[in-house]
């Protein structure tokens, strides 16, 4: 990995209006440009909004219009974007897909594999785990619920991501956002040695809805690099020190502090614990 400047967005939206909540995504990546910034995420279903009763109503195929509009932004201000949006599934149900948009004009996405329990009736979950690569990083997405499961950063970790990319639809619940976020956002990134960088849904949209916002940058070791949970709207930006990873990851640590803990794994115990069980 190299350093890299990355911005998170909490943004408030409102449903079905695409127009309005894509001009706002456009300003937000300019004032990242005007930052510097190289890579920007914004938050799970952006696009059209989160609800869940009516994604079935504006989501788009991929490549779409609102795909095209990224894209052509990622272009111009030579950036790679990542961003969320209901996308059409074949079936009745949308997927929860996460964009990645490039300056070349490629374009990639990741479909939101863990479903909650409200969103099952309405969405089609996905069936891969990606890692997206650019020239300074490698990098996997987690889309909200995905996080409460370790098994899939552990996945993305193994197969090189040093990035986790977490788009959050969370709404305004009793309870500190950060408070819960730190209980296993750290956890993921702490276990599996990657960068875990999160972003929220922020204020009403319109239709009885509100999301509590929160942005968060956790390193390899757990620490917390850069927050803001001021419950508005807003740019993060943030400055990952690539050094800590790499020496972590290359084999360079002179102690057991900075070591990889992956690569120390047994997956043949887990394996014929699983049988064991299964048999039983």
């Amino acid at each position: 990995m190299k350093d890299l400047r990355i911005a998170l967005v909490q943004m408030q939206v409102n449903i079905g209006d695409v127009k309005k909540n894509r001009e706002k995504i456009a300003g937000f990546v300019e004032e990242a440009a005007s930052r510097k910034v190289e890579m920007i995420l914004f938050p799970e279903l952006c696009v059209q909004g989160y609800n869940r009763e009516r994604a079935r109503e504006f989501a788009e195929p991929i490549p779409g219009e609102s795909t095209n509009h990224i894209s052509r932004l990622a272009r111009s201000f030579n950036m790679v974007i990542l961003a969320g949006l209901a996308e059409t599934s074949g079936s009745e149900k949308p997927y929860i897909t996460q964009v990645v948009a490039y300056p070349n004009g490629q374009v990639d996405k990741y479909r939101k594999t863990h479903l909650g329990r409200s969103e099952k009736p309405h969405f089609t979950p996905g069936d891969q785990l990606p890692v997206f690569e650019t020239e300074k990083a490698r990098f996997g997405v987690e889309i909200c619920w995905d996080l409460h499961f370790p098994e899939v950063t552990t996945v993305l970790s193994l197969q090189g991501a040093e990035i986790i990319f977490a788009p959050h639809a969370s709404p305004t619940i009793v309870g500190d956002r950060r408070d819960i976020w730190l209980k296993y956002l750290s956890a993921r990134a702490y276990d599996n040695s990657v960068f875990v960088a999160a972003c929220n849904l922020v204020g009403p949209t319109g239709e009885n809805q509100e999301f509590c916002g929160g942005a968060l940058v956790i390193d390899p070791k757990g620490n917390v690099v850069a927050e803001d949970f001021r419950g508005k709207e807003g740019l993060l930006v943030v400055d990952l020190d690539s050094r800590l990873i790499n020496t972590i990851r290359h084999n360079e640590a002179t102690s057991m502090r900075h070591s990889f803990y992956l690569q120390s794994r047994r997956p043949e115990l887990y394996q014929l614990l699983v049988n064991t069980r299964l048999i039983n």
